[in-house]
């Protein structure tokens, strides 16, 4: 007599019988993947991170087609990489089959521009505006000889008056000594009734016909003074450059 427990049937532990009896269904029952944990579960989530940062941004550039357009007009406009041809089949579908026939209206993307050149291109447009909308600061003139002369000059470059700082100042200091209150009062112009006045010391006749507009009417204004006896000696003459005595 044989043995009791020789022939008995060896035992499956619980996991085989589990594939066992999945497939005997005909589908295969996956089993559950254990989790990552620690560094190792973020490195997917940071690969992404880094392929983002690592691809540009990049915004399209597009174009709306005007009548009389044709697509090697509008690639040269724009210098399509690959002239008309690539033009047409990144449009292919907005275009048609036919390239020679394009419809006033049509949107065409013409190309691309990276979101770094447009940062700067909006920052440089920014600016742009800031400094267009922004009055230039005003310039300032000491209120002094040196200043009188300065902003003189300034006055007299716009209205093409010829003249130098050095060939005012050496007739200023000759006929007043820089004072821009200085008056005659015992000269032929004085007994005429017309006393000269102010640093160049202009009479008012003078003053009046060769003043510039824009300054002073008032013939003790310094800086008026200098400009109008500039003009006047640039018209007899030449400059006030070339005045070395009474005038």
């Amino acid at each position: 007599m044989a043995a009791r427990g020789k022939h008995r049937r060896p035992r499956i532990n619980t996991l085989t019988r589990g594939i066992v009896a999945a497939g005997t269904g005909g589908a295969a029952l996956a089993l559950p993947i254990v989790g990552a944990t620690g560094a190792h579960a973020a490195q997917p989530a940071q690969a992404a991170q880094v392929a983002s940062a690592a691809v540009p941004q990049v915004s399209l550039v597009t174009y709306k087609v005007v009548a009389g357009d044709t697509l090697t007009k509008i690639a040269k406009k724009h210098s399509t990489s690959g002239g008309w041809q690539n033009l047409y089949k990144a449009n292919r579908a907005v275009i048609g089959d036919d390239p020679a026939v394009i419809r006033p209206g049509l949107k065409l993307t013409v190309g691309t521009k990276n979101a770094q050149t447009l940062a700067k291109t909006a920052t440089a447009t920014k600016s742009s505006t800031a400094s267009a909308v922004t009055p230039a600061a005003a310039k300032t003139y000491s209120n002094d000889l040196d200043g009188w002369i300065r902003e003189s000059l300034d006055i007299m470059a716009q209205q093409g008056i010829p003249g130098s700082y050095d060939g005012i100042y050496r007739n200023i200091m000759r006929e007043s000594s820089g004072n821009p209150q200085a008056m005659n009062n015992w000269d032929s112009n004085a007994a005429a009734g017309t006393p000269s006045k102010g640093l160049l010391q202009t009479i008012d006749p003078t003053f009046n016909a060769y003043h510039v507009a824009g300054t002073s009417m008032d013939p003790f204004d310094p800086v008026a003074n200098i400009t109008a006896a500039c003009n006047y000696a640039a018209a007899r003459y030449g400059s006030i450059d070339n005045v070395f005595g009474a005038y």
